[in-house]
């Protein structure tokens, strides 16, 4: 049905129940495969297994795999890939219904007098509530690569609509740590996506893990400006600055909206709101991609795509090796990418299930925070990163650290 396999030759138990979860066999889909695009290089993820919880990331020390990848791709099929790179006019349309429909449950709950006292509040909360949220976060994320209109404006006034029933103006925001995301796959410090090492250590068990999952929206919401700085766009640095920026666009248009809605309607539809958001980033099958994305699970790969039915609320973000080798292709056309170039993809490894994603996270001991492939960045220069020493080959190259040439820019 799902699972990850660990792309170890063990034949455990463990392994075995995983694969067959997955719907794989012994045989399939293994690291060794035929695949464009394994980006941890040699080393990086080599005997993972199931059964061994892990003390430390996967350190790589070669580049990530979706630049290469685009070249090749591109070089291949010029006029057929360039011909995706458009605008898509839907995404507003999904977003208003979205809206309309979070809005729309949150007033009828506040005349219904259903409050979080209500077990109705959280029925809806979870079903309808964290797949709207979930949805429209994703929606943000479109936004942010610019995907919805041609022009500059309309793209970040869309988003700071998608982020109305988020309660919290972060659309914004999220645009600068997620490009470095982009640019800076994995690299240490840069990368708001990875976990930090203080997460790994404490929610490394099966009940950290179990907390993590449920909570992991916090995490991913105070992640980047606790533990990350941005680098492909700065924050700024008065007050003067701050004011006129696009940052204090989006509170200018989240707080009044937020105050009307509590003024005409009361608290219950904003506690919706948060009940929403929360649960969209817990124990939820929408709130799988989190993990599945990058979370590695086949040694020397970094990035899994999920081909699946969520993808139809999700704006296609489970074809994610696709859109991060193309960030400015639209998720309508990303299906239509791996039809034009399916040797690209079809040999690499896929999660089959997020929501399986999710609890094979929490049971297995050898897939966790720990799980991710990280790049440590030189302190010269943030646009290129050194080599770390993998812990499975006990360090051994420790001692031989260069300096190489960061080829992620492209966004």
């Amino acid at each position: 049905m799902v699972g990850l396999t660990t792309a170890t030759t063990a034949t455990t138990a463990t392994t075995a129940t995983v694969r067959q979860r997955r719907g794989e066999d012994a045989g399939s889909k293994n690291a060794t495969g035929a695949g464009a695009g394994a980006g941890a290089g040699a080393g990086a993820g080599a005997g993972l297994d199931a059964r061994v919880r892990r003390t430390d990331f996967l350190w790589s020390s070669t580049d990530e795999p979706h630049a290469s990848r685009r070249r090749a791709m591109l070089a291949k099929y010029p006029a057929a890939i360039k011909a995706l790179m458009r605008h898509e006019p839907l995404t507003k349309y999904y977003v208003c219904a979205l809206v309309g429909v979070q809005f729309g449950v949150g007033v009828w709950l506040a005349r219904a007098h259903a409050g979080p006292a209500s077990p109705l509040f959280w029925l809806l909360a979870y079903v309808v509530g964290a797949t709207c949220s979930a949805s429209l976060v994703l929606a943000v994320h479109e936004v942010t690569h610019f995907l919805a209109f041609r022009a500059f404006l309309p793209n970040k006034l869309l988003a700071c609509f998608a982020n109305l029933p988020i309660v919290f103006p972060f659309a914004v925001e999220f645009k600068k740590f997620h490009m470095d995301h982009h640019r800076f796959q994995g690299v240490h410090g840069i990368d708001g996506d990875v976990p930090t090492r203080l997460e790994a250590v404490l929610f490394n068990s099966f009940l950290g893990k179990l907390v993590f999952c449920v909570t992991q929206i916090l995490f991913y919401a105070l992640r980047p400006g606790l533990a990350v700085k941005p680098v492909t766009y700065k924050t700024p640095k008065t007050f003067a600055e701050a004011v006129v920026s696009w940052h204090a666009l989006n509170f200018y248009i989240q707080i009044p909206v937020m105050a009307l809605t509590v003024y005409f309607f009361g608290w219950i539809p904003i506690c919706y709101f948060l009940a929403s958001v929360f649960l969209s980033g817990s124990i939820h099958p929408m709130a799988g991609h989190f993990i599945a994305e990058h979370y590695v699970t086949h040694a020397g790969y970094e990035t899994y795509s999920y081909y699946g039915p969520l993808n139809a609320l999700a704006f296609n973000v489970g074809y994610h090796n696709e859109h991060h080798d193309f960030p400015n292709i639209p998720w309508t056309l990303l299906p239509e990418l791996r039809k034009i170039a399916p040797e690209f993809y079809n040999d690499l490894p896929e999660v089959k299930s997020w929501f399986f994603t999710i609890i094979d996270f929490i049971t297995t001991p050898g897939y966790g925070p720990y799980s991710r492939i990280k790049r440590m960045p030189a302190s010269a220069d943030k646009n290129k990163f050194v080599t770390a020493a993998n812990d499975e080959a006990a360090r051994a190259a420790e001692n031989d650290v260069s300096s190489v040439n960061f080829v992620g820019k492209e966004i």
